[in-house]
């Protein structure tokens, strides 16, 4: 049987952005870097499925509508009446800027626990994906473990976007050690240049490059924002600039480029040289720039499938 679909497992979040500089009055948007990245997917046409610990109430069902919306797949997703889902708001300053302010969980402890994986879902994907918000806590780290375990008794692609958010963290420490753990479990990572110094204490990519080849990790791809992405194959490395585009907002855009980074693996199998890894590199780095020319996430990447095309023609 011919192994099909990407998996996602993390943590829906609602966004509650401003509308104004009153803050008050707020637009609902489904959130989560877990959740961007496996909406991305399936607007690029793979069979999608998220993996999280859902509640009954009205913020849940707002989840599960905009997953269906996005034509995700929920039904290896676990409901229970106590859990609530995370909510961020994001106020508008006087300059008009957009900036965190709040970010609240009124269920810290409830997450997918180990036994509520289902094996039938590992073994007929192809991807498995997520990112360190499933690992600061100790029942979250135990089910990605697990999750982890099945992904590669399955024979299935272990992807991992580190993702940083230091604030869900007990101490930078704990952060940087756990990280450090997981990257010698997975065969494909992408981070930020920033995590990347912080992940490996050093001041320079070259630095943080050097201190990594030791865990002979497969696939590695730091991204650089406005500067381009350093793909690594096997510890040889390639620089592919970005593509420019006049941006407005720039949240999500590492969401969208893992999307099409997992597109590309996907679709076209594991990149056999440091060329065809470039190939993927180019694709993921046009759809994160994309990404940018709009407000929101996802809001830009809705007509894909002239890109997909180009992409399928290589």
């Amino acid at each position: 049987m011919k192994k099909h679909g990407v998996i996602s497992f993390g943590e829906a979040f609602i966004d509650y952005i401003s509308k104004d500089r009153s803050n008050t009055k707020f637009t609902q948007l489904l959130g989560g870097a877990t959740v961007n990245v496996i909406a991305g997917t399936r607007r690029l046409g793979i069979p999608s499925y998220y993996l999280c610990r859902l509640g009954v109430d009205e913020s849940s069902l707002f989840v599960e509508k905009e997953l269906a919306r996005e034509k995700v797949k929920t039904e290896y997703c676990v409901r229970t009446p106590s859990k609530k889902i995370c909510r961020v708001y994001v106020y508008l300053n006087e300059q008009g800027e957009r900036t965190f302010h709040s970010y609240i969980n009124p269920t810290p402890d409830e997450w997918l626990l180990e036994s509520e994986l289902q094996r039938d879902l590992f073994e007929n994907a192809k991807i498995f994906y997520f990112g360190s918000g499933t690992l600061f806590h100790e029942t979250a780290r135990g089910t990605t473990d697990r999750a982890l375990k099945y992904a590669k008794e399955s024979g299935l692609l272990r992807a991992f976007d580190t993702n940083i958010r230091l604030k869900r963290w007990e101490s930078d420490e704990q952060c940087r050690e756990t990280i450090l753990s997981i990257l010698q479990e997975v065969d494909l990572v992408k981070m930020a240049e920033e995590e990347l110094l912080f992940v490996t204490e050093t001041s320079s990519l070259e630095a943080g490059l050097e201190k990594l080849s030791g865990l002979k990790i497969p696939f590695l791809l730091v991204t650089r924002g406005s500067k381009g992405t350093y793909a690594i194959r096997s510890g040889s490395g390639i620089f592919v600039p970005a593509v420019k585009v006049n941006a407005i907002d720039t949240t999500g855009a590492g969401d969208a480029f893992m999307a099409a980074i997992l597109f590309g693996f996907h679709e076209k199998g594991i990149p056999e040289n440091l060329s065809q890894l470039e190939k993927y590199t180019q694709f993921a780095n046009e759809i994160a720039a994309l990404s940018t020319t709009e407000i929101g996430a996802l809001t830009a990447l809705t007509n894909l499938q002239e890109k997909v095309q180009i992409f399928k023609w290589f």
